[in-house]
């Protein structure tokens, strides 16, 4: 029996060794020492403090900034729940967006769909658009729209609430990516957003364009991917070259 057995051992701790331990310790070094940025996460340091990578998106709301791609990793932009909202493009809820009620009994956004995505997007940056029913009635007691009441709208069935935008959006600029956590969006999204950053910063629109064309990469070697902005790069840049008043 122990002439079975013991073969069968030798080979499993000889690759737990070789698999389990030299490998990784090989390729972790061979990362260090070739790709060391790369290895660690590709992050971005400011005066000595850690406050991004490069490869991992994060919220930025504020109107100075540059915002990414909206995110359904988690509750936006967590890395230990990368994940898409995994919805067709046929489904309701990915459209119109739910709502649902919460421990204290109130009514409160499940999911904000694309609809919801297009009038914010539009009022931050000031896209003309046409409304079957003027957007002062979705308002709350502060002023601020009111997204549950949007949401309901965008899903009544007898009238449902009609949006229109007259002006092209950028698909990047209402829908998240597959990992929640894209730190990119496109050209045309970010020059769209200019007007908005620039106003906030009190700089010109070319002044903020010029930035988005500095920080505009091309397909990797010229074929693969898309041109694209990296959010937080950019958002530094602004942060350096044009401080916030």
């Amino acid at each position: 029996m122990w002439e079975q057995i013991l073969p069968g051992l030798r080979i499993k701790i000889f690759m737990t060794i070789v698999l389990g331990v030299v490998y990784p310790l090989a390729m972790t070094g061979i990362s260090q020492l070739i790709f060391p940025k790369q290895a660690n996460g590709s992050l971005i340091t400011q005066n000595g403090k850690v406050i991004g990578s490069e490869i991992i998106g994060q919220s930025f709301t504020k109107p100075e900034y540059f915002h990414p791609r909206p995110s359904s990793a988690g509750s936006g932009y967590d890395p230990t729940a990368s994940s898409g909202s995994n919805l067709g493009p046929t489904s309701a809820k990915l459209v119109r967006g739910t709502t649902k009620t919460d421990d204290k009994k109130n009514e409160v956004v499940d999911y904000d769909g694309i609809s919801l995505r297009v009038v914010h997007f539009c009022l931050e940056n000031g896209i003309p658009y046409e409304s079957s029913v003027p957007l002062d009635r979705f308002k709350n007691a502060t002023g601020d729209l009111d997204d549950v009441k949007l949401i309901k709208a965008f899903n009544d069935d007898k009238a449902p609430l009609v949006f229109t935008p007259k002006a092209s959006i950028p698909a990047d600029a209402v829908t998240a990516s597959s990992s929640g956590l894209d730190p990119h969006i496109s050209p045309a999204s970010a020059q769209i957003q200019a007007a908005r950053v620039a106003k906030a910063r009190g700089i010109s629109v070319d002044q903020a364009n010029q930035l988005v064309a500095r920080f505009t990469d091309n397909p990797d070697l010229g074929l693969l991917g898309e041109p694209r902005v990296n959010v937080l790069k950019l958002n530094l840049a602004l942060d350096q070259q044009f401080p916030r008043k």
